[in-house]
């Protein structure tokens, strides 16, 4: 298993990169965000993989961080999402985004993708709704430096923030009010007037705070 690559740019092409490592050419298919980031970079750059193999071909995909790469291997799980399907949603949909789109049920963000219609992203916004804590809700673009492309998961934040919106469902709020609630609250946290990203009590009060407003 191939599970990152660290090598110069010598080609881009569409969704399709090409990374020398070593001498050795190997080609990425990417999504729209991670062709962006890599677009114009100089020197070795990282970039994280996941290999598809089949009995006539492997695949190799390329992603930004470790974040895009999560919500790759989420999105194949839901039945009818292929890595071609998957792709076209994150280059779309950030992570950040497609956890949105999910936790507001809000299908339409999905049907962006080429390829997505209705009942696909319905599907998507149905089956990953339990699973929507494995996924950043915030904080996830690329923090490039010495020609790598890295990030932090955001695996914990997405956590407690999941945790709030059910523990806020359960109180009788629907899911889309208790994520705009909860967004605000982790909005006030960045600027230093809320609780910290991973204090499900302190985000839970200043929610019930912002719906009381």
């Amino acid at each position: 298993m191939i599970a990152q690559l660290r090598g110069e740019i010598v080609q881009i092409d569409g969704n399709s990169v090409i990374m020398d490592v070593g001498g050795v050419g190997y080609a990425l298919s990417v999504s729209g965000r991670t062709q962006g980031l890599l677009s114009g970079k100089t020197g070795m750059v990282t970039v994280l993989t996941a290999m598809q193999v089949r009995e006539d071909s492997m695949t190799l995909y390329g992603f930004a961080d470790s974040a895009e790469r999560d919500a790759f291997r989420l999105l194949v799980t839901v039945q009818g999402v292929g890595a071609k399907a998957a792709m076209a949603i994150l280059s779309v949909l950030s992570p950040d985004a497609l956890a949105t789109a999910i936790m507001a049920g809000d299908k339409a963000m999905v049907t962006r993708a080429d390829g997505v219609g209705p009942r696909l992203a319905q599907r998507v916004v149905n089956e990953l709704a339990e699973k929507v804590g494995s996924l950043p809700v915030s904080g996830s673009g690329a923090a490039m430096g010495g020609g790598a492309i890295t990030a932090p998961s955001g695996d914990a934040a997405g956590t407690v923030v999941a945790d709030a919106i059910s523990a806020l469902e359960n109180l009788g709020y629907g899911r889309a009010e208790a994520h705009a609630a909860i967004s605000r609250a982790r909005s006030d946290a960045a600027d230093g007037g809320g609780p910290h990203n991973d204090d499900l009590s302190a985000l839970i009060a200043a929610a019930l705070q912002q719906l009381g407003r």
